[in-house]
């Protein structure tokens, strides 16, 4: 493998999240690392579903009640 293909292997897929938007939103503690990788896995999990909730409900469009 080239430098370049390592390089652009090791690279982590893009956040949904803003970690500067969760940080700000979070008060009275600090935020670890790791907290942002856990956070978008739930928010990508909650998008899937909502999606296969509306795709059942014959809808191509999101809505809250999806979550």
């Amino acid at each position: 493998m080239t430098a370049r293909r390592k390089k652009a292997a090791r690279k982590p897929a893009e956040l949904i999240i803003s970690k500067a938007r969760v940080k700000a939103a979070v008060k009275k503690c600090n935020v670890g690392g790791e907290f942002y990788e856990a956070l978008d896995k739930v928010v990508r999990e909650a998008i899937k579903d909502a999606e296969g909730r509306a795709i059942g409900n014959k809808r191509k469009t999101l809505k809250a009640v999806d979550l």
